[in-house]
Protein backbone atom coordinates (compact mmCIF):
# COMPACT_ATOMS: atom_id res chain seq x y z
CA UNK A 1 0.00 0.00 0.00
CA UNK A 2 2.41 2.45 -1.60
CA UNK A 3 1.39 6.27 -2.27
CA UNK A 4 1.04 7.23 -5.32
CA UNK A 5 0.05 10.48 -5.84
CA UNK A 6 -0.32 13.66 -3.78
CA UNK A 7 -2.43 16.58 -4.92
CA UNK A 8 -3.29 20.22 -3.30
CA UNK A 9 -6.32 22.03 -4.58
CA UNK A 10 -7.49 25.69 -3.31
CA UNK A 11 -10.67 26.30 -0.90
CA UNK A 12 -12.98 29.19 -0.26
CA UNK A 13 -15.97 29.11 0.96
CA UNK A 14 -17.11 32.79 2.33
CA UNK A 15 -18.67 32.84 5.65
CA UNK A 16 -22.51 33.59 6.67
CA UNK A 17 -21.40 36.08 8.52
CA UNK A 18 -17.83 37.89 9.73
CA UNK A 19 -16.20 35.83 12.56
CA UNK A 20 -14.25 38.26 14.65
CA UNK A 21 -11.62 37.18 17.81
CA UNK A 22 -9.16 39.49 19.63
CA UNK A 23 -6.26 38.22 16.90
CA UNK A 24 -8.06 38.69 13.28
CA UNK A 25 -11.66 38.95 11.26
CA UNK A 26 -12.34 36.03 9.32
CA UNK A 27 -14.77 36.77 5.82
CA UNK A 28 -13.42 33.75 3.68
CA UNK A 29 -12.87 30.06 5.17
CA UNK A 30 -9.64 29.26 2.66
CA UNK A 31 -7.78 26.26 2.42
CA UNK A 32 -5.52 23.85 0.67
CA UNK A 33 -7.63 20.46 0.40
CA UNK A 34 -4.72 17.12 0.11
CA UNK A 35 -5.84 14.10 -1.80
CA UNK A 36 -3.27 11.02 -1.37
CA UNK A 37 -3.95 7.99 -3.91
CA UNK A 38 -2.11 5.00 -3.01
CA UNK A 39 -1.54 2.11 -5.25
CA UNK A 40 -4.45 0.13 -4.22
CA UNK A 41 -6.35 3.04 -5.76
CA UNK A 42 -7.35 4.11 -2.34
CA UNK A 43 -7.03 7.43 -1.61
CA UNK A 44 -7.26 9.74 1.46
CA UNK A 45 -8.45 13.66 1.88
CA UNK A 46 -7.26 16.47 4.26
CA UNK A 47 -7.11 19.77 4.78
CA UNK A 48 -5.17 22.75 5.84
CA UNK A 49 -6.43 25.96 6.50
CA UNK A 50 -3.60 28.98 6.57
CA UNK A 51 -3.88 30.86 9.86
CA UNK A 52 -1.52 33.25 10.11
CA UNK A 53 -1.87 34.56 13.66
CA UNK A 54 -1.72 31.16 14.88
CA UNK A 55 0.47 29.19 13.50
CA UNK A 56 2.09 31.21 11.10
CA UNK A 57 1.21 29.68 7.94
CA UNK A 58 -0.37 30.67 4.07
CA UNK A 59 -1.72 29.14 1.44
CA UNK A 60 1.72 29.43 -0.83
CA UNK A 61 3.56 28.28 2.12
CA UNK A 62 1.30 25.68 2.73
CA UNK A 63 1.65 24.25 -0.68
CA UNK A 64 4.97 24.43 -1.09
CA UNK A 65 5.58 22.85 2.12
CA UNK A 66 3.43 19.64 0.81
CA UNK A 67 4.57 20.39 -2.79
CA UNK A 68 8.66 20.41 -2.51
CA UNK A 69 9.20 18.78 0.58
CA UNK A 70 6.78 16.58 2.14
CA UNK A 71 5.60 14.85 -1.42
CA UNK A 72 9.33 13.90 -2.32
CA UNK A 73 9.96 12.87 0.88
CA UNK A 74 6.72 10.64 1.51
CA UNK A 75 5.90 9.41 -2.35
CA UNK A 76 6.46 6.10 -3.05
CA UNK A 77 6.28 5.14 0.75
CA UNK A 78 4.33 2.46 2.13
CA UNK A 79 1.91 3.14 4.49
CA UNK A 80 1.55 -0.15 6.40
CA UNK A 81 5.14 1.41 8.13
CA UNK A 82 3.29 4.26 10.02
CA UNK A 83 5.18 5.15 12.48
CA UNK A 84 8.49 5.77 10.16
CA UNK A 85 6.26 7.32 7.45
CA UNK A 86 4.78 9.82 10.46
CA UNK A 87 8.39 10.50 11.44
CA UNK A 88 9.64 11.42 8.21
CA UNK A 89 6.93 13.80 7.96
CA UNK A 90 7.89 15.12 11.48
CA UNK A 91 11.56 15.58 11.01
CA UNK A 92 11.69 16.87 6.91
CA UNK A 93 11.31 20.20 7.87
CA UNK A 94 10.17 22.45 11.15
CA UNK A 95 6.91 24.34 11.68
CA UNK A 96 4.40 24.22 9.31
CA UNK A 97 2.29 22.29 10.90
CA UNK A 98 -0.86 22.94 8.95
CA UNK A 99 1.02 21.50 5.82
CA UNK A 100 1.64 18.09 7.87
CA UNK A 101 -1.57 18.11 9.45
CA UNK A 102 -3.54 17.91 6.00
CA UNK A 103 -0.94 14.76 5.07
CA UNK A 104 -1.26 13.50 8.33
CA UNK A 105 -5.49 13.03 7.84
CA UNK A 106 -5.02 12.00 4.24
CA UNK A 107 -2.86 8.92 5.29
CA UNK A 108 -4.96 8.13 8.30
CA UNK A 109 -8.02 8.41 5.91
CA UNK A 110 -6.14 5.62 3.38
CA UNK A 111 -5.41 3.79 6.64
CA UNK A 112 -8.98 3.20 8.24
CA UNK A 113 -9.92 2.15 4.40
CA UNK A 114 -7.67 -0.43 4.22
CA UNK A 115 -8.89 -1.39 7.86
CA UNK A 116 -12.44 -1.34 6.55
CA UNK A 117 -12.92 0.76 9.88
CA UNK A 118 -14.13 4.29 10.74
CA UNK A 119 -11.02 6.61 11.53
CA UNK A 120 -12.55 6.51 15.21
CA UNK A 121 -13.16 2.97 15.48
CA UNK A 122 -9.31 2.52 14.34
CA UNK A 123 -8.07 4.84 16.88
CA UNK A 124 -9.74 3.44 19.62
CA UNK A 125 -13.58 3.76 19.39
CA UNK A 126 -14.58 5.52 22.81
CA UNK A 127 -18.02 7.21 21.46
CA UNK A 128 -19.68 7.84 18.18
CA UNK A 129 -21.83 11.50 19.22
CA UNK A 130 -20.29 14.22 20.11
CA UNK A 131 -21.59 17.82 21.01
CA UNK A 132 -19.79 21.12 19.86
CA UNK A 133 -20.67 24.10 21.56
CA UNK A 134 -21.18 27.46 19.09
CA UNK A 135 -19.03 30.45 19.26
CA UNK A 136 -20.08 34.07 19.58
CA UNK A 137 -17.43 36.27 17.77
CA UNK A 138 -16.97 39.43 19.27
CA UNK A 139 -18.95 42.26 18.64
CA UNK A 140 -20.97 45.26 20.30
CA UNK A 141 -22.47 43.45 23.87
CA UNK A 142 -26.02 43.51 22.13
CA UNK A 143 -25.16 42.23 18.91
CA UNK A 144 -23.55 39.16 20.57
CA UNK A 145 -26.34 38.92 22.95
CA UNK A 146 -28.66 38.42 20.06
CA UNK A 147 -25.92 36.09 18.60
CA UNK A 148 -26.39 33.77 21.56
CA UNK A 149 -30.07 33.73 21.67
CA UNK A 150 -30.43 32.75 17.87
CA UNK A 151 -27.75 29.98 18.63
CA UNK A 152 -30.11 29.03 21.80
CA UNK A 153 -33.16 28.81 19.78
CA UNK A 154 -30.98 26.95 17.18
CA UNK A 155 -30.73 24.19 19.40
CA UNK A 156 -27.37 25.05 21.33
CA UNK A 157 -26.96 24.46 24.54
CA UNK A 158 -22.75 25.40 24.93
CA UNK A 159 -21.76 28.55 23.80
CA UNK A 160 -18.11 29.64 23.16
CA UNK A 161 -17.70 33.60 23.83
CA UNK A 162 -14.91 35.27 22.11
CA UNK A 163 -13.38 38.02 24.55
CA UNK A 164 -10.18 39.99 25.37
CA UNK A 165 -10.37 42.87 22.84
CA UNK A 166 -11.31 46.58 23.89
CA UNK A 167 -11.75 47.11 27.78
CA UNK A 168 -12.04 44.51 30.19
CA UNK A 169 -15.07 46.20 31.30
CA UNK A 170 -16.11 46.29 27.93
CA UNK A 171 -15.37 41.99 28.24
CA UNK A 172 -17.61 42.09 31.03
CA UNK A 173 -20.56 43.95 29.99
CA UNK A 174 -20.24 41.52 26.89
CA UNK A 175 -20.72 38.03 29.37
CA UNK A 176 -23.58 40.29 31.32
CA UNK A 177 -25.47 41.27 28.35
CA UNK A 178 -24.83 37.56 26.75
CA UNK A 179 -26.19 35.39 30.30
CA UNK A 180 -29.12 38.08 30.52
CA UNK A 181 -30.36 36.92 27.10
CA UNK A 182 -30.07 33.27 27.16
CA UNK A 183 -30.57 32.68 31.25
CA UNK A 184 -28.88 30.83 33.75
CA UNK A 185 -28.86 27.38 32.20
CA UNK A 186 -26.41 27.17 29.37
CA UNK A 187 -22.69 26.55 29.26
CA UNK A 188 -20.75 29.61 28.90
CA UNK A 189 -17.13 29.52 28.02
CA UNK A 190 -14.78 31.91 27.51
CA UNK A 191 -11.78 32.60 24.47
CA UNK A 192 -9.43 35.67 25.24
CA UNK A 193 -6.92 34.64 22.11
CA UNK A 194 -4.05 35.62 24.29
CA UNK A 195 -5.80 38.99 24.77
CA UNK A 196 -5.37 40.08 28.08
CA UNK A 197 -2.41 40.82 30.04
CA UNK A 198 -1.42 39.11 33.07
CA UNK A 199 -2.79 41.70 35.37
CA UNK A 200 -6.20 41.84 33.51
CA UNK A 201 -6.61 38.62 33.63
CA UNK A 202 -6.27 37.89 37.14
CA UNK A 203 -8.74 41.59 37.60
CA UNK A 204 -11.13 39.73 34.69
CA UNK A 205 -11.87 36.70 36.11
CA UNK A 206 -12.35 37.72 39.63
CA UNK A 207 -14.60 40.02 38.27
CA UNK A 208 -17.09 37.26 36.94
CA UNK A 209 -16.20 34.81 39.75
CA UNK A 210 -17.74 37.70 42.00
CA UNK A 211 -20.36 38.57 39.56
CA UNK A 212 -21.62 34.71 39.47
CA UNK A 213 -21.71 34.89 35.66
CA UNK A 214 -21.23 31.26 35.52
CA UNK A 215 -18.43 30.40 33.16
CA UNK A 216 -17.22 27.39 32.72
CA UNK A 217 -13.88 27.59 31.57
CA UNK A 218 -11.42 30.23 29.65
CA UNK A 219 -8.93 29.84 27.14
CA UNK A 220 -5.68 31.27 26.45
CA UNK A 221 -6.31 34.38 28.69
CA UNK A 222 -2.33 35.59 27.71
CA UNK A 223 0.20 35.19 25.63
CA UNK A 224 1.00 31.83 24.12
CA UNK A 225 4.63 32.23 24.97
CA UNK A 226 3.97 33.62 28.66
CA UNK A 227 3.89 30.36 30.54
CA UNK A 228 4.80 32.08 33.97
CA UNK A 229 1.94 34.65 33.30
CA UNK A 230 -0.21 31.66 32.54
CA UNK A 231 0.24 29.80 35.63
CA UNK A 232 -0.33 33.21 37.68
CA UNK A 233 -3.73 33.26 36.14
CA UNK A 234 -4.50 29.74 37.00
CA UNK A 235 -2.88 30.15 40.15
CA UNK A 236 -4.84 33.38 41.04
CA UNK A 237 -8.35 32.56 40.18
CA UNK A 238 -11.02 29.61 40.35
CA UNK A 239 -12.30 29.60 36.65
CA UNK A 240 -10.08 26.28 35.64
CA UNK A 241 -7.49 28.14 32.70
CA UNK A 242 -7.58 26.20 29.44
CA UNK A 243 -4.40 26.55 27.61
CA UNK A 244 -4.46 26.85 23.64
CA UNK A 245 -1.94 28.57 21.58
CA UNK A 246 0.53 28.06 23.94
CA UNK A 247 0.56 24.01 23.27
CA UNK A 248 1.95 23.14 19.20
CA UNK A 249 3.83 20.09 20.73
CA UNK A 250 4.09 17.26 23.15
CA UNK A 251 7.17 19.33 24.22
CA UNK A 252 4.86 22.43 24.54
CA UNK A 253 2.46 20.28 27.03
CA UNK A 254 4.84 18.50 28.83
CA UNK A 255 6.13 22.16 30.07
CA UNK A 256 2.82 23.78 30.51
CA UNK A 257 1.65 20.21 32.77
CA UNK A 258 5.25 20.37 34.55
CA UNK A 259 4.40 23.61 35.85
CA UNK A 260 0.79 22.79 36.83
CA UNK A 261 0.29 26.68 34.43
CA UNK A 262 -3.11 25.26 33.03
CA UNK A 263 -6.06 23.09 33.96
CA UNK A 264 -6.96 21.60 30.76
CA UNK A 265 -5.36 21.67 27.05
CA UNK A 266 -7.24 22.58 23.61
CA UNK A 267 -5.57 19.86 20.90
CA UNK A 268 -6.05 21.11 17.37
CA UNK A 269 -4.68 19.37 14.45
CA UNK A 270 -3.63 22.71 12.98
CA UNK A 271 -0.70 23.27 16.33
CA UNK A 272 -0.43 19.75 16.68
CA UNK A 273 1.14 18.77 13.15
CA UNK A 274 -2.19 16.45 12.60
CA UNK A 275 -3.49 13.22 14.44
CA UNK A 276 -0.42 11.20 15.19
CA UNK A 277 1.25 14.33 17.33
CA UNK A 278 -2.19 14.74 18.43
CA UNK A 279 -2.37 11.62 20.56
CA UNK A 280 0.92 11.51 22.20
CA UNK A 281 -0.22 14.96 23.12
CA UNK A 282 -3.67 13.78 24.87
CA UNK A 283 -2.22 10.59 26.25
CA UNK A 284 0.61 12.75 27.87
CA UNK A 285 -2.25 15.04 29.57
CA UNK A 286 -4.34 12.08 30.71
CA UNK A 287 -1.36 10.38 32.75
CA UNK A 288 -1.13 13.30 34.88
CA UNK A 289 -5.08 13.48 34.90
CA UNK A 290 -5.45 16.79 32.55
CA UNK A 291 -8.58 17.06 30.09
CA UNK A 292 -8.69 18.45 26.97
CA UNK A 293 -10.78 19.92 24.07
CA UNK A 294 -10.09 19.20 20.57
CA UNK A 295 -10.58 22.44 18.54
CA UNK A 296 -9.89 23.87 14.87
CA UNK A 297 -9.42 26.92 13.12
CA UNK A 298 -11.92 28.11 10.44
CA UNK A 299 -12.23 25.21 8.86
CA UNK A 300 -14.63 23.54 6.39
CA UNK A 301 -16.26 19.44 6.96
CA UNK A 302 -13.23 17.78 5.70
CA UNK A 303 -10.78 19.19 8.40
CA UNK A 304 -13.59 18.95 11.45
CA UNK A 305 -14.35 15.79 10.39
CA UNK A 306 -10.76 14.61 11.18
CA UNK A 307 -10.85 16.22 14.13
CA UNK A 308 -14.28 14.83 15.52
CA UNK A 309 -12.55 11.27 14.62
CA UNK A 310 -9.90 12.12 16.77
CA UNK A 311 -11.66 13.38 19.51
CA UNK A 312 -13.81 10.68 19.84
CA UNK A 313 -11.64 8.13 19.66
CA UNK A 314 -10.32 9.25 23.46
CA UNK A 315 -11.91 8.75 26.81
CA UNK A 316 -9.60 11.81 28.11
CA UNK A 317 -11.11 14.29 25.27
CA UNK A 318 -14.46 15.83 27.08
CA UNK A 319 -14.81 19.15 25.52
CA UNK A 320 -15.37 19.58 21.40
CA UNK A 321 -15.12 22.92 19.70
CA UNK A 322 -16.44 22.05 15.93
CA UNK A 323 -18.93 24.51 14.60
CA UNK A 324 -16.76 25.99 12.53
CA UNK A 325 -19.22 24.14 9.92
CA UNK A 326 -22.08 25.87 10.46
CA UNK A 327 -21.06 29.00 10.06
CA UNK A 328 -20.11 28.50 6.35
CA UNK A 329 -22.53 29.69 3.00
CA UNK A 330 -21.91 25.97 1.42
CA UNK A 331 -20.22 22.89 2.02
CA UNK A 332 -18.09 21.43 -0.49
CA UNK A 333 -18.14 18.06 1.34
CA UNK A 334 -20.04 15.16 0.52
CA UNK A 335 -19.85 12.78 3.23
CA UNK A 336 -17.83 13.01 6.31
CA UNK A 337 -19.11 13.79 10.27
CA UNK A 338 -23.17 14.54 10.22
CA UNK A 339 -24.30 17.76 11.98
CA UNK A 340 -27.69 17.44 13.96
CA UNK A 341 -27.97 21.27 15.41
CA UNK A 342 -25.59 20.60 18.48
CA UNK A 343 -25.09 16.81 18.40
CA UNK A 344 -22.50 15.44 15.79
CA UNK A 345 -22.65 11.95 14.64
CA UNK A 346 -19.70 9.73 12.81
CA UNK A 347 -20.52 7.95 9.80
CA UNK A 348 -20.17 4.47 10.06
CA UNK A 349 -18.45 4.44 6.52
CA UNK A 350 -14.32 3.69 6.52
CA UNK A 351 -11.74 5.78 7.43
CA UNK A 352 -12.90 9.61 7.46
CA UNK A 353 -15.98 8.31 5.23
CA UNK A 354 -15.75 11.19 2.71
CA UNK A 355 -17.88 10.32 -0.43
CA UNK A 356 -17.04 13.16 -2.52
CA UNK A 357 -15.23 17.32 -2.63
CA UNK A 358 -16.23 19.79 -5.15
CA UNK A 359 -13.25 21.66 -6.59
CA UNK A 360 -13.65 24.95 -7.80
Amino acid sequence: MNIQSIETFRMAVPLKKPFKTALRTVTVAEAIYVKITCDNQITGWGEAPPTHVITGESLLSIEYAIQSILKPAILGKTLLNREKLFQTIQQCLAGNTSAKAAVDMAIYDCLGQKCRLPLYQLLGGYRSKLETDYTVSINEPNEMATDAGKYMADGFNILKIKVGKDTIEKDIQRIQAIRDEVGPSPVIRLDANQGWTVNEAVYAIRRMEDLNLGIELIEQPVSAHDIEGLKKVSQQTLIPIMADESVFSIFDARRVIETRSADMINIKLMKSGGIHQALKINKLAESFGIPCMVGSMIETKLGITAAAHFAASQKNITHFDFDAPLMLSSDPVKGGVIFDKNFITLSEDYGLGVQSVKID
